[in-house]
């Protein structure tokens, strides 16, 4: 699934003051890969108040709601890496944000490999320290 994320949908060494802007950062990345329209950023914030997009492990993966795949225009991902990281609740902080639309079935199958991805903290704490896309990029490689 390379054509869902490549070095356009990486950012590093980023700051946050709170978890809304992050989400909407997350957003404007998927906007500017023209994989969504605005209206999913207001579903991913949505998705957030009502149930966390805070995994656990140091990851927060923003996602619209069911109902918002009318804006998914291309399945897409974008990766933020936050080095201080950004209160998404108590004890909730993330350091990689990893924002999705998926068109059809491959938002399941984007949400799995993630989880997967995610659940192993040598590659998270790779992800975190990383210093270049291309380190991203090599971890992500199944994406």
């Amino acid at each position: 699934m390379s054509r869902v994320f490549h070095s356009d949908s990486i950012l590093l060494n980023q700051a946050f003051e709170d978890k809304i802007s992050a989400i909407k950062k997350a957003g404007e990345i998927l906007i500017d890969l023209g994989c969504i329209q605005s209206e999913y950023i207001d579903s991913m914030i949505e998705r957030d108040e009502k149930i966390s997009v805070y995994i656990g492990n140091g990851v927060a993966i923003p996602h619209g709601m069911a109902g918002s795949e009318k804006y998914i225009k291309a399945s897409g991902v974008s990766f933020i890496q936050v080095p201080k990281g950004v209160s998404f609740g108590p004890d909730k902080i993330a350091y990689l944000i990893i924002g999705i639309a998926g068109v059809d079935e491959e938002h399941l199958e984007i949400l799995a490999k993630l989880a997967i991805t995610c659940s192993d903290m040598g590659k998270i704490e790779k992800l975190r320290t990383a210093k270049t896309k291309e380190e991203v990029l090599e971890i992500l490689s199944d994406l």
